[in-house]
């Protein structure tokens, strides 16, 4: 089975693997955001972050959502490695980073 390559607009940011939790995956299954803070082994608190955007979806994190939701942790690590890249794009300053080549 081929991956599909999503094709995205360049300058639009990421989701971030919170808002898909908490728009389209937690109502699609219609649980309590404490019930799967609780199924996951995660304070209801660290899923509150999430869910706001105000962390990161750690490897660990990744892995109990893949195993919840049953499509694996890598669906999440991509997700927010996504939107990582996208915002260190923008805030990094490159301009004096010379390109290296091999001699």
């Amino acid at each position: 089975m081929a991956e599909y390559a999503a094709k995205r607009n360049a300058r639009r940011c990421p989701t971030h693997p919170g808002e898909l939790l908490r728009e389209v995956v937690l109502p699609a299954l219609d649980i309590s955001k404490s019930a799967v803070a609780d199924g996951i082994g995660i304070s209801r608190q660290h899923l509150y972050d999430i869910l706001g955007e105000r962390k990161p979806v750690s490897p660990e994190v990744a892995v109990r959502f893949g195993v919840a939701f049953g499509n694996g942790a890598e669906v999440w690590l991509r997700m927010q490695s996504a939107y990582d890249a996208w915002h260190a794009a923008r805030k990094v300053d490159t301009g004096k980073i010379k390109v290296l080549t091999a001699a």
